[in-house]
């Protein structure tokens, strides 16, 4: 039977890491349930994982009592508020690591270096690393703002399915920060599949008038992450992008590298 297969290979898989097979079970259900959007029904599980339904319900239970997921009134399971304080710790973990490669970003380009995250339907800037000049951006960490007006959230967006890009701006509507935010999702849609074309994202006074952002993507990272920098319009200029954005490159891959060790480990 398929199943049987399935859990076969599950647990030769977890033989040799030496892990305990029901909490890498247990997470992968988590796993799947963020992916559903933090809403999921028990076959929805059965048929995403190839587990059986009383395996699923037997770890699912589990994770009610412990608070981690709750069981709604229609019988469906969702995210339990446990998660929030292990997601907030591991966040300003996340922002810890970043730091050093924030700070060389600081010293190749000069201006103020970011990380953020998408969080639901909010970009949350998690680190920071200011510049060195007198005039330079600051963004309080912890700070969030919506997607559609900043250069991380075009990064973190660009590579999502238009229909998943479409309904999150129909939940948080696309407010005009300055006259050069892009206020139509068509608009935002055309500015993510040139993010894609050129390997960059640029917020171009989009946020708040004379301040320009560089921003990429953190590849492979273990939440969806970005990095980039932000200056005065007057610095961070057309000829200064094409200087900045392959250090923004390198250090996003770089970072990539020593955050899958770091999950290795």
């Amino acid at each position: 039977m398929p199943t049987s297969n399935a859990s076969t290979t599950d647990t030769k898989a977890t033989a040799a890491t030496g892990g305990v097979q029901s909490l890498e079970r247990a997470f992968d259900l988590l796993e799947r349930m963020a992916d559903a959007g933090g809403e999921v029904g028990l076959s929805e599980l059965s048929a995403t994982s190839g587990l059986p339904l009383p395996t699923i319900h037997r770890l699912m239970r589990t994770l009610v009592a412990c608070g981690y997921v709750r069981q709604q009134t229609n019988r469906r399971y969702s995210l339990g508020p446990r998660l929030i304080r292990l997601g907030e710790s591991a966040s300003r973990l996340l922002g810890t690591w970043a730091r050093p490669y924030l700070a060389r970003l600081v010293e190749e380009t000069g201006e103020t270096a970011n990380m953020a995250l998408l969080d639901g339907d909010e970009i949350v800037y998690v680190a920071q690393v200011p510049s060195k000049h007198s005039m330079r951006m600051f963004t309080e960490v912890g700070r969030r703002v919506l997607p559609h007006s900043t250069g991380v959230g075009k990064a973190l967006l660009a590579h999502t399915p238009a229909e998943e890009v479409r309904a999150l701006l129909a939940r948080t509507g696309m407010p005009a920060a300055t006259e050069k935010t892009l206020t139509t999702p068509d608009a935002f849609l055309d500015a993510l599949e040139e993010v894609r074309r050129a390997g960059y994202a640029v917020d171009d006074n989009e946020q708040e008038i004379g301040v320009r952002c560089l921003a990429v993507s953190v590849p492979n990272s273990p939440t969806a992450a970005a990095i980039s920098i932000s200056g005065p319009a007057g610095r961070v200029t057309e000829a200064a992008t094409d200087r900045i954005v392959p250090i923004l490159q390198q250090v996003a891959a770089e970072l990539s590298v020593a955050l899958a060790n770091t999950n290795g480990s």
